[in-house]
């Protein structure tokens, strides 16, 4: 195990995508959603225990969330946990991640990973991060992980990589924002497309030199706390500091723009957990196809994911293809099929009733 190898684990997210479950005092980061006893935040960090030690784990959310990542995983220091004050996109809080844990090791190689991702294969994937490090600790090039498609995905963005580069290391050829069917059927078909995990490798002069070039001002807004990182002032100035970054995706503000980006191939049965129907693929499912978790009655009722409360008694007829899940005091049933529909049902419930069940 590497001292140098760093993981900055982004756990700041709302997940509306998982509403009722996910909201904004408990987002499904730390919800155990697939019924495995752990958090997803807990299995994530887990992940990556070979990978490098417990002190080199950062995770960046936002100051709302610092006592339930506490309480997630108690061996992180203070200085473990980066608190934003307001969400402002990936491209602030892997700045902020970067320039801070490079205060500490100037040798730094960082693995950005999300915190509500799955993985079947945990072997090859650690073996996929590990040849990804090694890259990176050779190279000032940014690399990222391409998971090999098995579906026409719409869900995702995706990778062209030139097909002739040799090895499971490929150069990149350009990102396509998430398709419509038709045009995922063709990526799928074409062969050099890979779906973009959102997973980042890169040492630390690599990523100071990206940030430089196309984002310019967050370079000199990070690069200028250098001072106050692992201090008692570091919380202070981030908040004045955070408000005036742009709100931009790391892919759109550096990955899409650079030259120097490599793709490694992942072959690990890797899923973003983001929607109620991955969930359902994901579950363990009973002979009607049913995911359950909750005391239910189920009459003539099939391929349906159902999450309520152990001490409320559910009874269901003659539904097949439905999600029913009721978390502090909100009830939504939905056909599996209009899950896209979830995010709307939470915009308008705001616009209703304000905050009370957000």
């Amino acid at each position: 195990m590497n001292n140098n190898n760093y993981v900055v684990i982004m756990a700041g997210g709302i997940g509306s995508r998982f509403w009722p479950f996910s909201r904004n005092h408990k987002p499904k980061q730390f919800h155990d959603v697939l019924g495995r006893g752990k958090t997803m935040l807990q299995e994530t960090a887990e992940r990556f225990y070979k990978i490098c030690p417990k002190e080199n784990i950062y995770i960046v959310t936002n100051v709302a969330y610092k006592e339930i990542v506490k309480q997630n995983l108690p061996y992180l220091s203070d200085n473990q946990i980066l608190l934003e004050p307001e969400g402002r996109n990936t491209a602030p809080c892997i700045a902020y991640a970067s320039y801070k844990i490079s205060k500490k090791n100037a040798n730094a190689i960082l693995f950005i990973a999300s915190s509500d991702h799955y993985v079947m294969k945990e072997k090859e994937f650690e073996k996929t991060v590990n040849s990804a490090i090694d890259f990176a600790s050779k190279n000032n090039d940014l690399i990222t992980i391409g998971i090999m498609p098995t579906r026409p995905d719409t869900g995702y963005g995706y990778i062209q990589y030139d097909e002739n580069s040799q090895g499971n290391m490929k150069k990149v050829k350009t990102f396509a924002e998430k398709p419509n069917h038709e045009t995922a059927l063709q990526f799928l078909a074409s062969g050099d497309f890979v779906w973009n995990s959102g997973m980042f490798i890169f040492n630390f002069n690599a990523i100071e030199a990206a940030f430089k070039q196309f984002m310019p001002d967050l370079h000199e807004k990070f690069s200028s706390l250098n001072e106050v990182y692992f201090s008692e002032n570091e919380q202070v100035e981030i908040n004045k500091m955070y408000k005036s970054c742009e709100s931009i995706s790391f892919d759109y503000g550096i990955m899409e723009k650079a030259g120097n980006v490599h793709t490694i191939l992942g072959h690990f049965g890797w899923s973003d957990v983001g929607t109620w129907k991955s969930i359902y693929e994901l579950a363990e499912k009973n002979s009607e196809g049913n995911v359950i978790e909750g005391n239910t009655m189920l009459y003539d009722t099939h391929n349906c994911i159902i999450k309520t409360p152990e001490d409320k008694l559910v009874v269901i007829n003659g539904l097949d293809g439905f999600i029913v899940a009721e978390f502090e005091k909100v009830l939504m049933i939905c056909k599996k099929s209009d899950e896209q529909k979830v995010k709307q049902f939470l915009i308008d419930s705001k616009a209703k009733f304000g905050n009370s069940y957000s």
